[in-house]
Order: C-alpha cells, then structure tokens, then sequence
C-alpha cells in the first residue's frame, strides 16, 4: 500500500490516495479554523464549500475553497449560526459531510435562565453565549469563580468503541475568561494525574459513544485533585499545540472517524514528543485593566520562520467589529520548554503588524515573565500579575539607555543617509566620522543629551556618564531593525520615523515613541509656542468601532464623575464608557443600536 506524506511544522497529513473520504466538505465556520480544515482537505483530495457572511465574502476562508455560498448578514445569529440557511448550503452544494456545525440553546433573558436552571438543579455551569473561554459554576444566589490551573484533555474516538487520550493542554493563561496563551503538555500535571485525567477523558467519550475529536476541560487543585467542568465537541482553537507534541493531523482524524474508518493508533503509540506553546494574537488594545479593545480594519505583514502560524488574516483584510478578533495563532516547537519559549519571544519580536493595535506586547510579557517561565501558574496568573491592567514593559534603567542610544543611531544613519544624493555628498547637521554629535532624546516626558560617535556600522553613544555600543545593517526600508547592544543582539521594530525627528520603536514587544533632535533644533525648540491640548473631559467619544447597546443619561442629566453614560460593545465584549468629570449632560449624539467608529463624539458635558 502506497502512503504519501506531508509534513508541516510538527504535524504530518498521511494520506493513502486509496482510503477513500469524501468527495465535497462543508466547513460552517470562518475565520483562521476554517482555513486550516481547507488545508487537510487540500491534501486529502476533498473539495470544499466554505460558508460565509455577507461582511465576509473576501474572507480569506473564502478565497481557499473550492466554492462559497453567502448565509446571511454580519451577526452571527443571522448568518453562522442561522441553521436553515445552513442546511439550504448543503443541499445547494452537495456537500457530503459538514465540519463545525453549533447547534446552541440561547437564553432570551435571565428568567428563562433561572427557569431552566430549576428543572436541571443547581448547581449548574453557566457560559457566555458569544464567546468561548471558562465557565461559571452558579448556585441560587451567588457566581464562584473558577481557580486553578485549567487543563483540556483533548480526545479521539471512532465509531467502534475505540478512543484515545492525546495528552494535556495547559490553557490557565486567561483573560475575561478567554485564553491568551496555552501550551503542551502542562508543567503542573505528573505522569499518574495525567494518566488519570486521560482515563477519565476516553470513559466519558465512551459512555456518550461519542466519536469524532473532542476536548475535555478539567479545573485542577494545588493538590492535583481534577474537577469536570465540560466537554467541547469539536476542534479547539488550541489544538496546533497538540499536533506539535503528538505529530498527529487533527482534522485528519476527524475526517477518518466520520467516514467510519477505525482509529489506526493505540493508547500507546501516543507520545509527548517536545514541548509546543501558542500564542493568540488579537487585534485589540492592552493599556486597559484588561477591558475595552479598539481595532481597525487595515493590514498586516508578517516576517516569521521556524514557527507556525495558522491564520484567517492577509494584507488588506477586514477585521470586523462583528467577529472575534484574532489575527492568527503563533506556534512555537522545542525539544524543551526552554527551547519553545526561546523561539516564542523571537518569533514576536518578528511578527510585524501594521494597520491595527494588538496584543503582542501583551504576550510577550506573559512569555518572559518569571513567574511563567517557573511554570507556576494558575487562571489568576494575569490578575495577579497585573492588578491594576498592563500598562506595557516597564523599562529598567539599563534598558531606558538601550532604547534611548538606539534611537539615537538610528537617528545618525538617516542623517547620513541624506547626506548622499546620486553619489554626490550634501550638507547635513551630522559631523563627519568619528566626530563626535550632541542630540537631544526626548522619551516619557524625559530629556537627556547624548554624545553620539560613529565607526562604520559601529555607534558609541554616551548617556549620562555610561557608553553603549550599537551595530547593525541600518536598513531603514525595512520594518525590522536586528541590532547588537553592547554584545547583546536584539530584534526591534521601527513604526514611525519623520523628518522632525519622531521615532516610535517596538522594543521588548512595547512601542514607545521618542524624538530626537540636535542640540540646536533642541535649543531653539524652546522658544516655540506650545499646543494647547483638548480638554477631554467634557466630550466623550468612542474608543473603538462598535455598536451602542445602551445609553444611560439625556441633555439636562447631572453626572457624577465615574457614572456610566453609555455601553459599546466590540467583538463580543460590552464596554462602559463613563464621565471624566461632575458636570450637566450638553448633548447627546448616539442612541442604543448605533454603529459608531473609533474616534465618534457620544456625548458632550457642559
């Protein structure tokens, strides 16, 4: 029997061109999971029908299959989710099996809640309907949250009585109850818990007779006691980690087991082959306690090897308020934890993103984190970590003269640059080489002086008394600066560079904008008037495209300061935008089931 395979990135597609499947797929979903079901398809010979909304019809979901039929409008209920239209795309397109159909009881309001909830008996478990992430355990009065390390069991199971365990995921690493960061196996969990919790897994996918690919989460105690919370019946977004570690294709299986085929592995043959470690990168902005997002509808570059990133995002996509907001999944491979990690924090100092905020600098933290990189753990790891929000890396005095001498040198190259016209040499304010510059570097409110000297590609910059060395290629077309400080190599980011000496570097996965300016412009910079800046606090306007749940006041209203105005809700979350200060309602400009963009003016104070 003749077998093909295909490897890629840690998992491998083997196919016998024989084993007959499928010939059409539809795939009821969107987004970066619905290309990487198009991708096994692709490989196995299948056809495949992709469904979309009408926001999404350049999706790039819809650009990989081999046909596409529009289901309704942007809301998910209208359109994803709304069962008839896709039942009426099956039956358009023949398509002969269906991947990641929801069929989801939703609430009209609490009372029904309540009322349902009677008849099953509390306690009982309680998840949003418009998003993923943990559960609530819920009794008559009260909402406990959930502590712990949070580990997902993922599971396979055949339709003749066979199943296996495919080890851990560790997703404690939340935030809002969403996941941020997971990675396989756990570093929590020994060999009998893991085992345990496996048994468990495959008994309960056995006792349902379940068969397909499922996942089942499990809160874990300081004692390694393991609580059932649920059971996912289908493809997480997590589950590239467990293809790095078991080299198993997921969807592959998942193909199989529907067409009836027997699962060709046993318990056995599943190993914990190196460690694996994602990343969901998202289009939203951090510098809150961990709430409101804000998001635009650009594009993105990414500059990545070595690592794996499954994706529904290309240059010029639309991230829509209507969806979530991921970008894509950064996976990284070791043969150790260390070696995974190592490749995670370079793969982001690489990953280039223009057009929209995100969360790298977010990840990045989380990565290096002592805590983290100790594995000590928990779903309160970010609260914890951070009390009152991220607010970005926070620069030790060793790393502000880094950033302050690269900015510098980065400044001394451009100069140098200019200098240069069609070979010929111009008049610039940079001193010849090995002569030595005084500029002026402007950061966080900050001022410092620096004495720049260069050689080659080789710049010395002296800061308050301390010399830093910095070398590079000075590529100033390219979004990427790979520089050595004082030996140490780094990887930044140039965002923004102009002629009046703005310079916005990503550093440490942190944007932080400088100026620079020779000491002239510096001197004579002084005696320019200053722009007076707006006085927000009598105007509110939205920090992000969404729509207006809610509006809570009229022209005439006394607010205090802190009061809820109004309520934006962005890519599944609901946002309270509140007064800035104590004053009388002027006017009001949104009212509940407006769509507004970021930047719109909501409600003016007197």
């Amino acid at each position: 029997m003749q077998r093909c395979g295909v490897i890629i990135c840690r998992y491998s597609t083997v196919y016998d061109p024989n084993e007959k499947t499928f010939d059409k797929i539809l795939i009821a979903n969107r987004g970066e999971i619905a290309c990487r079901v198009i991708k096994t398809c692709k490989k196995m010979g299948i056809k495949t029908v992709a469904v979309h909304s009408d926001v999404d019809s350049s999706a790039v979901h819809v650009k990989m299959a081999d046909e596409a039929v529009c289901v309704g409008p942007a809301p998910t209920s209208k359109s994803y989710l709304n069962m008839d239209a896709i039942m009426n795309a099956i039956k358009q397109t023949g398509a002969q099996a269906v991947m990641f159909i929801y069929f989801i009881k939703f609430f009209q309001d609490a009372e029904e809640a309540v009322k349902i909830a009677g008849e099953i008996g509390y306690p009982v478990m309680i998840k949003a309907s418009a998003g993923g992430g943990d559960m609530r355990k819920a009794d008559i009065s009260t909402n406990i949250s959930a502590n712990g390390v949070c580990c997902c069991l993922q599971v396979l199971a055949d339709k003749h009585g066979n199943a296996l365990w495919l080890n851990e995921r560790e997703c404690s690493i939340q935030r809002r109850n969403q996941k941020v960061v997971e990675e396989a196996p756990s570093t929590f969990l020994d060999p009998d818990t893991r085992r345990a919790m496996g048994e468990q897994a495959v008994s309960l996918a056995k006792a349902v007779k379940y068969s397909s690919a499922g996942t089942v989460e499990f809160l874990v105690d300081t004692k390694k006691n393991f609580y059932f919370l649920e059971m996912n019946t289908r493809l997480q977004v997590e589950h590239p980690i467990t293809e790095c570690i078991t080299g198993l294709d997921l969807v592959q299986q998942m193909i199989l087991i529907a067409k009836g085929y027997k699962l060709q592995q046993k318990q056995s043959d599943i190993p914990i082959n190196g460690w694996a470690i994602e990343s969901r990168v998202y289009a939203e902005f951090m510098h809150y306690v961990f709430g409101n997002s804000i998001f635009d509808d650009n594009c993105y570059f990414a500059f990545l090897s070595k690592v794996r990133v499954d994706s529904g995002i290309q240059e010029g996509s639309d991230i829509s308020i209507y969806y979530d907001p991921m970008i894509s999944k950064l996976v990284t491979y070791g043969k150790t934890r260390e070696e995974a990690l190592k490749k995670m924090e370079e793969a982001l100092d690489n990953y280039v993103i223009r057009g929209v905020t995100h969360n790298i600098p977010l990840l990045r933290e989380i990565i290096v984190h002592p805590r983290f990189v100790s594995g000590d753990i928990s779903t309160k790891f970010l609260p914890e970590v951070y009390p009152d929000g991220f607010k970005g890396h926070m620069l030790t005095a060793g790393e502000r003269r880094e950033l302050l001498a690269t900015a510098a040198a980065l400044y001394v190259a451009a100069q140098l640059r200019s200098q240069k016209f069609l070979g010929d040499l111009r008049v610039s304010i940079v001193p010849a080489e090995s002569r030595q510059c005084e500029l002026c570097v402007e950061l966080d409110q900050g001022v410092h002086m620096l004495g720049v000297s260069r050689s080659g590609n080789n710049y010395t910059v002296e800061i308050d008394g301390e010399k830093v060395e910095v070398s590079g290629e000075w590529n100033l077309a390219s979004a990427l600066l790979p520089i050595t400080i004082n030996g140490k190599h780094r990887n930044l980011q140039c965002l923004l560079r102009t002629a009046a000496g703005e310079i916005t570097l990503q550093y440490l996965g942190t944007s932080f904008k400088l100026r620079v300016l020779s000491k002239l412009a510096a001197y004579l910079g002084k005696h320019m008037p200053e722009k007076i800046p707006e006085d927000t606090s009598s105007i509110l306007r939205s920090p992000m495209p969404g729509s207006v749940v809610a509006v809570s006041v009229k022209p005439g209203d006394n607010v205090s300061e802190g009061q809820e105005i109004c309520v934006i809700e962005a890519m599944k979350m609901q946002n309270s935008m509140t007064a800035a200060k104590t004053a009388k309602v002027k006017s009001v400009h949104c009212k509940a089931g407006d769509t507004v963009g970021e930047g719109d003016l909501l409600v003016e104070l007197e």
